[in-house]
């Protein structure tokens, strides 16, 4: 089963680091933190490159706006050395859900298990 699995790291990448990426990480990598999704966060050794090693499915919407920040080089400093000061209304940060069951359903969606009347709206009827 082991060979199976490299092979298919070497060809796929929704899923996981490709073989290519783990031994680029391995050369010139150096961990810079991690999130509490268990997402790796590295730069390279100059400072210029950022990336993220994702803990299951590669999905952008899984990092939060802190270490989006640092990737992009909008803060110089990591999360780990000088963590954002959130407000007190600030909800956490989820990831993308849309085409899940919990993605957001309005009042009066046809996705909702109970759809509510709607007071808003009259059929229209020809006279």
């Amino acid at each position: 089963m082991g060979l199976l699995n490299t092979l298919l790291r070497a060809v796929t990448w929704w899923d996981g680091q490709t073989l290519n990426t783990q031994l680029y990480t391995a050369r010139k990598g150096v961990k810079v933190g991690e999130d509490e999704q268990g997402n790796v966060f590295y730069q390279s050794r100059d400072g210029k490159r950022r990336w993220v090693i994702y803990n299951g499915e590669i999905e952008a919407s899984r990092v939060s706006p802190d270490w989006h920040g640092w990737l992009h080089h909008t803060f110089k400093e990591a999360p780990t050395d000088r963590p954002m000061v959130h407000k007190t209304w600030e909800k956490p940060h989820l990831e993308n859900l849309t085409g899940t069951a919990q993605a957001y359903a309005p009042a009066g969606s046809i996705r909702r298990a109970e759809p509510s009347a709607r007071s808003d709206y009259e059929a229209w009827s020809p006279e």
